[in-house]
C-alpha cells in the first residue's frame, strides 16, 4: 500500500519542484528584461544632444549617421550593466521615437499607434532602431532603422501650449527557453520603457549653440 502511495505522489511532488524552479527561471529573465529596458532609456533619455551615429571601430560596430548616438549609447549600457539572464537570449532591441502611448511614433508621427512593430516595421516607419546581440565581440550591434538624430525635440517648454522635450523608447524582445519543456518549448518575454528626453542648454533651443540635435 505505501509503495502505491509513494508512486502517486512522487510524479506529484517532481512536477511542483520542476514547476517551482522554472517559475523562478522564468522570473529572473522577466526582472532582467524590464531591468535592461529602465537602464537603457535612462542612458537614451540624456543623449539628444549626442549627434548622429559614428563608426569608431571595425564595421560590425559602425552605427551609420542615419541613426542617434545615443541609440548605441543605450544598447552598450544595457551590455555594461549585465544580467543574470544570459544576453543571448535577447532576440532584438529597439530604441525609437514615442508617442503618447509609449509606441513608436515614426517619421509620420503617428500618435495612434498602440503595438510595438517587428524588426521590419520598426526598419520601415523610421524613427526607429534596432540592435541584436553579437555573442563573438560581446556587444549589441546595429540591425536596421533610421532616426534622424537632428529632428529629436529636447526644449524645455517655450511657452503653455509646447509639450516640452520629445520621448524616447527601448524595447527588448527576448525568448526564454523552458529547461523541462514540460510547459512548453520557449517563452517570449518582452518589456518597454519610456522616458522624456532631457531638455538640452537653452544656447542650443534659442538657435544660439551648435544644431547637434533638438530643434532651434
Amino acid at each position: 500500500m505505501t509503495a502505491v502511495e509513494f508512486a502517486i505522489v512522487i510524479p506529484v511532488l517532481l512536477v511542483l519542484v520542476i514547476g517551482m524552479l522554472e517559475f523562478a527561471f522564468v522570473m529572473r529573465d522577466y526582472l532582467s528584461v524590464g531591468s535592461a529596458t529602465r537602464t537603457g532609456v535612462r542612458v537614451a533619455s540624456t543623449g539628444a544632444g549626442a549627434g548622429p551615429g559614428t563608426c569608431p571601430g571595425l564595421p560590425i560596430v559602425c552605427v551609420p549617421a542615419s541613426v542617434p548616438a545615443l541609440a548605441q549609447n543605450a544598447a552598450d549600457a544595457i551590455q555594461q550593466a549585465g544580467s543574470a539572464m544570459p544576453q543571448d537570449y535577447v532576440d532584438y532591441i529597439m530604441v525609437y521615437e514615442a508617442n503618447a502611448n509609449g509606441y513608436p511614433a515614426g517619421t509620420a508621427n503617428d500618435t495612434t499607434r498602440l503595438t510595438m512593430p517587428s524588426q521590419t516595421e520598426c526598419a520601415s516607419i523610421g524613427d526607429c532602431v534596432t540592435f541584436r546581440w553579437a555573442k563573438s565581440i560581446d556587444r549589441y550591434v546595429y540591425v536596421s532603422g533610421t532616426w534622424d538624430s537632428s529632428t529629436i525635440y529636447a526644449c524645455a517648454p517655450q511657452s503653455p501650449s509646447d509639450p516640452g522635450p520629445d520621448s524616447v523608447g527601448v524595447y527588448m524582445h527576448a525568448t526564454h527557453p523552458y529547461l523541462s519543456r514540460l510547459f512548453g518549448a520557449t517563452l517570449t518575454i518582452t518589456n518597454r520603457a519610456i522616458m522624456q528626453f532631457e531638455p538640452l542648454a537653452q544656447k542650443v533651443c534659442n538657435g544660439n549653440g551648435p544644431a547637434s540635435g533638438g530643434h532651434p
